[in-house]
């Protein structure tokens, strides 16, 4: 969000227009609890809690981060907001509801770029209703007593980007040789 503010404030401070940008802010959601959960003790109760209450948390931060005078200066010379993007919204531990991280991540100005199978399923049985804002000091209390458990959420999710990156690098580099070979594939002809 500082980086997207400051490049935004820099633009509009020199007569550059900033109109046309747009940004996501990327949170790979059940990885959190894929991770966190590994670590705590079996019955711990924050098991497949962290991640909803990290994303309450930060969409506390972004509707605190895009609003007063700072904010409403871009906002008149059209920016957008930065929008958070719930990525990894398919559950990976059957113990938990296949549409947790769509049902519990409901509001206004996100984004939810859920994997097919959650999809049809928050078709079939989810229930819309709004759930992001939804009590936020439970979520900050959440979030809070992570360090007592032994999860460290800075580093758990330090290491989440890092893998989320090479990944993506991965498998960017895959398409790159894909497209070579078939190009390749077709001067040969």
């Amino acid at each position: 969000m500082h980086a997207y503010l400051r490049g935004l404030t820099a633009r509009a401070d020199a007569g550059e227009p900033v109109d046309q940008i747009a940004s996501v802010a990327s949170f790979f959601l059940s990885r959190i609890d894929t991770k966190a959960d590994a670590l705590l003790d079996p019955g711990s109760p924050l098991r497949g809690q962290l991640a909803i209450a990290s994303a309450r948390v930060a969409y506390q931060r972004y509707q605190a981060r895009f609003a007063g005078a700072g904010w409403e200066r871009l906002a008149a010379l059209g920016a957008r907001p930065q929008r958070p993007l719930w990525a990894s919204t398919g559950t990976k531990n059957p113990a938990y509801s296949d549409v947790r991280y769509v049902s519990e991540l409901i509001g206004p100005g996100v984004i939810n770029t859920m994997p097919d199978h959650t999809l049809h399923a928050f078709a079939d049985h989810g229930a819309v209703a709004r759930t992001l804002d939804a009590d936020p000091e439970a979520a900050a209390r959440t979030v809070g007593a992570a360090p007592a458990a032994g999860i460290d959420l800075a580093a758990l999710t330090a290491q989440l980007e890092r893998e989320g990156v090479e990944s993506f690098c991965d498998s960017y580099h895959r398409l790159l040789d894909c497209i070579a070979r078939k190009l390749a594939a077709g001067a040969a002809r």
